[in-house]
């Protein structure tokens, strides 16, 4: 069996990763161009697709035969090449979409629900908002009555969705919605994955309510569209499973703490343990700078040096599946948590400050440690996700992070 992922352009894509343990069959991308869509699906070697933009609509001509939620929703993600030759459209974002609000403990019914955009997979979204009971629904687009200038009219939105792409990579960082305009917000969807958390999934964070982000929805839709292809129900523990480890090779382990205190020596050595590609920000301020880190204080002072160790982060930050070792200062700048969390798991490396080395590190040199390590204490706790000592050996260290993570290695 040829199966695959259709639309056009296709860049990466974690498919054919979801699908090859969902089934036996053969995953590909099929990146086709809109002039070759008919002769594609009249004549091409398929036997199943995932469908995604631009063609969820433009399939539906060649169905023969359409499932309910396709129909009601006229958008189509899947597509099954029946024995007849004939072509049988479904939509599992529906499924995934569902599984979502499951998984994130979410009540719709009696609730008003708000969904930014009006494309793509919005009317889906709005289908199981319905059929899950929701008092009301409005959509947010550019252009339309309920706009980006009038939100307030909807500022008593209990349930907000997010169909767009703001904030989904490369553009990390930008939210189309500020969410202190919902006061009564109860919960989130964002169906970007990439990155794990968006910036609107962190303002949530911060506003103590409730966030789900895409990942699963992916996952989910895929376990459908994997039964439709081969006839065979599949366990929903699949869904779980597949999650967890996607998240885990998706995310990236960040390591931050004092001067010296083995986070580039530690890096290295889990990245080799996992297989990964270890950065190191001091080394991408060097680089980019054309001159080490000692000259950058001597030149720009330690303002300057933090403007481009905030760079660094920014640009490694968005990057997926890494071990970063920072800097010991980065925290010393509230702008650095984003980018460092919205797609890792940070941990903060502590050693004994006798045991910290000062020769070639212009802030250790010239501060008094005890101070320092007093001054950023609160900071790398405000930043880390877990604490680990460094005191002995790095591999008992690489241990330690590997059983945080729930790694069998």
């Amino acid at each position: 069996m040829r199966c695959g992922l259709f639309g056009h352009p296709l860049g990466h894509t974690y498919s054919p990763a979801i699908h090859a343990q969902l089934g036996d069959y053969h995953y590909e991308v099929f990146d086709t161009p809109p002039e070759k869509l008919d002769a594609f699906l009249k004549k091409g070697d398929w036997d199943g697709l995932n469908v995604t933009i631009p063609y969820k609509k433009a399939v539906i001509p060649y169905c023969q035969a359409l499932s309910p939620m396709a129909a009601k929703t006229g958008s189509v993600n899947v597509l099954v090449r029946r024995k007849d030759g004939t072509l049988y459209g479904d939509n599992t974002d529906a499924f995934g979409f569902s599984w979502m609000i499951r998984q994130g403990g979410m009540v719709i019914a009696g609730k008003k629900a708000v969904v930014l955009g009006n494309g793509g997979v919005s009317p889906t979204v709005c289908a199981v908002l319905e059929e899950m009971g929701a008092a009301s629904i409005a959509v947010i687009s550019r252009r339309g009555e309920d706009n980006y200038e009038n939100l307030s009219r909807h500022a008593d939105a209990q349930i907000l969705v997010n169909t767009t792409p703001v904030g989904m990579y490369p553009g990390n960082g930008t939210s189309a919605v500020d969410l202190r305009e919902f006061p009564r917000c109860e919960g989130v969807l964002e169906l970007i994955y990439n990155p794990a958390r968006t910036a609107l999934m962190m303002q949530a964070q911060a506003l103590g309510i409730p966030a789900v982000g895409g990942l699963g929805m992916l996952v989910a839709q895929a376990k459908k569209a994997a039964e439709l292809f081969t006839g065979k129900t599949l366990e929903k523990e699949r869904i779980h499973r597949i999650t967890a480890d996607l998240a885990f090779r998706m995310g990236n382990l960040i390591l931050i703490g004092m001067p010296g205190c083995g986070k580039t020596t530690v890096a290295r050595a889990l990245a080799a343990r996992l297989g990964r590609k270890a950065e190191d920000c001091d080394q991408w301020v060097e680089c980019h700078a054309g001159t080490d880190i000692p000259s950058i204080f001597a030149r720009e002072g330690e303002a300057g040096f933090r403007r481009w160790e905030s760079q660094a982060i920014q640009d490694l930050g968005k990057c997926s599946g890494i071990v970063l070792a920072t800097g010991g200062g980065c925290v010393e700048r509230e702008e650095n948590y984003f980018p460092l969390h919205q797609n890792g798991t940070i941990f903060c490396l502590r050693r004994d400050l006798d045991l910290l080395p000062r020769e070639g590190r212009p802030v250790s040199q010239s501060s008094d440690m005890e101070a320092l390590a007093r001054r950023r204490e609160p900071l790398y706790q405000r930043f880390a996700d877990y604490t680990i000592d460094n005191n002995g050996p790095v591999e008992e260290t690489v241990n330690h992070i590997l059983e945080v993570m729930g790694c069998a290695f």
